[in-house]
């Protein structure tokens, strides 16, 4: 996007997404330091939607990659009522801070004497955050669109910084993270792609079980009001081709090299689907060509913006209002009380 043309800066969205950048830059890393030196080593990592999807498997990702010492899940907060959680540390992560299944999971264990939960809010004195035995209050600020962004990084940084500390890993260059992010989110978006996805009813979005395509999955819906899915990793060739229709669109990130050609004979030339990449490196199909951060473990983040900057782009050219869906609520299900 244009950072300075109002076509852009008109919409909270646009502004928001700007200001991830100096959100990783300015992230203070001391900030995890208390949670690290109380960490179980059993972890649930929860929150609904946007708080748990990219903050939780983003990490898992890279704890099943890096072969973590802790034993680390995710679940939804209300199926995690019914778990044996009393040797967990238990991260329970809400944007507004008073997401009603989150606050139902920490009183539940309050009352049965827990005394390792984190909470990770953007506001302070909620809930969530008052009633954990450890938080941590965002540092971006409150956002006024409905589609989470910035709130997303950053509760997806600390919980990651949280891991790679208690393991022993080197601590990220945040600079350079957040140049990487701005880059993304101020180029420009190949017309060839924004068109192929404006007019598809439905847009499919696959890649790696990381986090980035299901989020995006998510934000379709929010930011383009189209219908959505996420198909794990390599299942777009494994028989959802049945009912897959050629005005529908499928977005892969970050293709795995070995089974591009197999989506191409399935998809665009079997389905007559159109197949767009967003990738570090020139894929097969056409591709949002996105800057190399130099380090694997954080290029999850700068896929994800520039799969942000994509959807910004479909809903302008479909004319949406980005601030204002007719039915999406910035808290889906709000604790009262």
């Amino acid at each position: 996007m244009n950072n300075t043309e109002t076509k852009y800066t008109q919409f909270a969205l646009a502004r928001e997404m700007l200001q991830t950048a100096d959100v990783v830059r300015n992230f203070d890393v001391k900030a995890i330091d208390e949670v690290v030196a109380n960490l179980k080593d059993k972890v649930l990592l929860s929150g609904e939607g946007s708080s748990r999807i990219f903050p939780a498997k983003n990490t898992l990702y890279r704890a099943n990659k890096k072969g973590y010492a802790q034993r680390i899940f995710t679940e939804g907060a209300t199926q995690a009522l019914e778990y044996k959680l009393d040797d967990a540390t238990v991260f329970v992560a809400s944007n507004s801070g008073k997401t009603k299944e989150g606050v139902r999971l920490i009183r539940k264990l309050k009352a049965e004497g827990h005394k390792s939960i984190v909470g990770i809010v953007a506001h302070e004195g909620t809930p969530i955050v008052a009633e954990a035995d450890y938080g941590y209050v965002l540092t971006c600020g409150n956002e006024d669109a409905v589609a989470a962004t910035k709130s997303v990084v950053e509760q997806a940084l600390f919980t990651d910084l949280v891991f790679r500390k208690a393991n022993g890993s080197r601590m990220p260059d945040l600079k350079k993270l957040g140049d990487a992010i701005e880059e993304v989110l101020t180029m420009k978006v190949p017309d060839e792609i924004v068109s192929a996805l404006a007019n598809a009813p439905v847009l499919y979005w696959a890649g790696r079980n990381n986090g980035v395509a299901e989020e995006l999955r998510l934000k379709t819906n929010e930011i383009t009001r189209k219908k959505s899915d996420y198909l794990e990793g390599t299942y777009a060739a494994h028989g959802i081709e049945e009912v897959m229709r050629a005005n529908e669109a499928i977005i892969v990130v970050d293709p795995f090299e070995q089974e591009e050609e197999k989506f191409d004979t399935c998809l665009r030339k079997g389905v007559g689907l159109p197949i767009v990449a967003i990738s570090t490196r020139k894929t097969s199909f056409p591709t949002m060509i996105i800057p190399d951060v130099g380090c694997p473990s954080l290029e999850t983040y700068v896929q994800l913006c520039a799969g942000w900057s994509l959807l910004m782009e479909v809903g302008l050219a479909n004319n949406i209002n980005l601030d204002k869906p007719e039915r999406a609520r910035k808290v889906g299900n709000e604790f009262v009380g």
